[in-house]
């Protein structure tokens, strides 16, 4: 149960405070919600009753922030290499609603995104999951969201640059082409 001016979180809208608690009828069935404000002046209604089932949760502490600032920072996870099936595991992961997850969706598809680029879809997701994200750390941090964009931004950047130096640097087989190059050069 909520309370009014509770931080929480929507898996799927991203953080927000709970405003009001409002009876509506809607299709003649009497039921209570959480007003939740998100950033940009909306407002998500969600049924009390089925509230935990969505996945609302309470927001992080700061402790779980810096885990999830850790995330960032780190090397990406392995994915499908077919966008198809990329998209829905990354959904799934997402509608659970775990800070953590969203966090390693958002660093692996940057990653992604400098070195391949990603379909439509995944560009959407990538700045759902972001907004997610950022929304949360906001109200963990007391942050500005410009703030927060940024160490994000960077904490990523760090880890992707990381990424490529390891790529470049690591031992390439007599007549391989090295990982970094096939990016650039069509292979015969």
């Amino acid at each position: 149960m909520f309370n009014i001016g509770d931080k929480v979180v929507h898996p799927l809208h991203g953080a927000g405070v709970v405003v009001a608690i409002e009876e509506k009828s809607i299709l003649n069935e009497r039921q209570s919600y959480y007003i939740i404000k998100m950033p940009g002046e909306v407002k998500v209604m969600v049924p009390i009753a089925k509230a935990v089932e969505i996945g609302v949760r309470n927001i992080i502490d700061k402790v779980s922030a810096m885990k999830v600032i850790n995330i960032l920072e780190k090397e990406s996870t392995e994915m499908s290499m077919n966008w198809n099936k990329r998209y829905r595991d990354n959904m799934e992961r997402m509608k659970t609603g775990n800070i953590y997850e969203v966090a390693d969706i958002v660093r692996n598809l940057t990653f992604k995104q400098k070195d391949k680029g990603l379909s439509t879809g995944e560009k959407k997701m990538l700045l759902n999951a972001k907004q997610i994200l950022v929304s949360e750390l906001v109200l963990v941090e007391n942050k500005e969201k410009s703030e927060i964009e940024e160490l994000v931004d960077n904490k990523i950047n760090t880890s992707y640059a990381t990424h490529i130096e390891a790529l470049e640097n690591s031992t390439i087989a007599v007549g391989e082409t090295p990982n970094i190059m096939k990016k650039f050069i069509p292979q015969t």
